[in-house]
């Protein structure tokens, strides 16, 4: 890796001895230390190391670590690349990536939290952005889908990069209405509650099934889709070619998230059978759908975190006989709660539902409300108690927030084996 500035290469030094301790010691925050080191030495080596490399963003209210850890293999297919997958998507958490990459590398495949997009566009000069959408999350932390989506138009206005965007998504369109190449991609979006108005003119929206959608003062729509999800397969309206996505990860989310990867991959000249090939591959994304050996029960570990993802992990719920609720609410989960009241839980009613975490009060009103019957318990552990009158298999699955889902993944896999996924990097 070529850097020219002396106090770059220093900082490339120090950001990678950091690493390295870390990585040998097993001492937390390993994925970003090595990068904050090196930025308080140098503000600009992020974008020195940037310049090594072709770079795609991946940004979005859901979807982002998925998503990125999709493209990362459809690439590798063809390419070296390098990628945060552990789903370190600040400043320090992306420049640690680089710092880890080797000489091979060509391209870096790269998660951004959303409030720092500008800065990445800026810094990283990227040939290409995929943008999945806006919703309401963390509001004690982070700004309204407003704000996010104006912050993108400036950081994207003029840039020299193809953008990847979600077309049935209002915020998404009008933050890319500046950007001269798009490539818009219909996923068949289902979560609509936070764009009921129009974002150009704040007038109401009208929508037919689940992708058409137009303003109906101004002349903001839904364009045409290039790439459209449909029953599982990714069809380029270009070509006119349907590609099946016989993916191993569950849920209709991954088949839209496979989407998003498939048409950037694609934008990179990677062949459509190639990225697939490499797509099928992946079994699990940092411990998400996972199944591990717990308690002599077949665990598998879910994260939702706002009412757009739980609304998509119901789907993947769909034949689960045994689910577990963990939530906490602490800063990296966001301190309120208020929006379990959006989540449609009646389909688990006919369900062993279980609740736990340090907010569990909270989520366990819910489910009263909504008339789910459940059982408050105080473990993990405790929710794979058997009870030979209500037990039905041996699958459990666990729906907890980041810090809860954190918690469960130590806990799983600090007891047992756990099952092997296949991947390449």
């Amino acid at each position: 890796m070529r850097v020219r500035h002396t106090r770059d290469r220093f900082a490339v030094l120090v950001g990678r001895a950091v690493s390295g301790y870390h990585l040998r010691t097993g001492r937390p925050g390993g994925s970003f230390a090595g990068g904050r080191a090196a930025l308080r030495i140098s503000p600009r080596v992020l974008r020195s190391l940037a310049g090594q490399f072709t770079v795609t963003l991946v940004s979005g209210t859901n979807g982002k670590t998925t998503t990125t850890r999709l493209a990362a293999e459809a690439l590798a297919t063809s390419a070296g690349v390098v990628s945060n997958s552990l789903g370190a998507n600040l400043p320090d958490g992306i420049t640690t990536a680089l710092l880890s990459a080797g000489s091979e590398v060509e391209h870096a495949v790269l998660e951004v939290d959303e409030r720092h997009l500008p800065r990445a566009v800026l810094e990283t000069d990227p040939s290409l952005v995929i943008l999945l959408n806006l919703s309401r999350d963390q509001l004690d932390r982070n700004p309204e889908c407003r704000m996010t989506a104006e912050s993108w138009t400036t950081a994207l206005a003029g840039t020299r990069a193809t953008v990847v965007a979600n077309a049935d998504d209002p915020w998404i369109v009008w933050a890319c209405r500046n950007v001269p190449r798009v490539v818009w991609v219909s996923v068949r979006q289902r979560w609509t509650e936070d764009s009921w108005v129009c974002p150009a003119c704040g007038n109401r929206l009208v929508r037919e099934g689940e992708s058409s959608w137009n303003c109906t003062h101004c002349t903001l729509s839904r364009p045409s889709p290039r790439w459209t999800l449909d029953n599982g397969r990714a069809v380029d309206s270009r070509s006119g070619t349907a590609h099946l996505l016989s993916l191993r990860l569950p849920g209709r989310i991954n088949e839209a998230n496979a989407t998003m990867a498939l048409a950037a991959a694609r934008i990179h000249g990677v062949p459509a059978g190639r990225a697939l090939s490499g797509m099928a591959d992946v079994g699990s994304v940092s411990g998400r759908y996972e199944d591990f050996q717990y308690q002599g029960r077949r665990v598998r570990l879910l994260l939702a975190k706002n009412p757009a993802s739980w609304l998509e992990t119901m789907d993947v719920l769909m034949d689960s006989p045994r689910v577990l609720f963990s939530l906490n609410a602490r800063e990296l989960d966001g301190l309120d709660t208020s929006w379990l009241w959006d989540v449609d839980f009646s389909g688990l009613r006919n369900r062993s539902v279980f609740v736990t975490g340090e907010r569990r009060y909270d989520i366990a009103t819910r489910l009263y409300y909504e008339q789910v019957p459940f059982q408050m318990v105080d473990s993990l552990a405790a929710a794979c108690v058997r009870d030979e009158a209500t037990d039905v298999g041996d699958r459990l699955d666990v729906v907890a927030n980041y810090t809860a889902f954190l918690s469960a993944i130590r806990t799983v896999r600090s007891t047992g084996p756990r099952s092997v996924e296949t991947g390449r990097r």
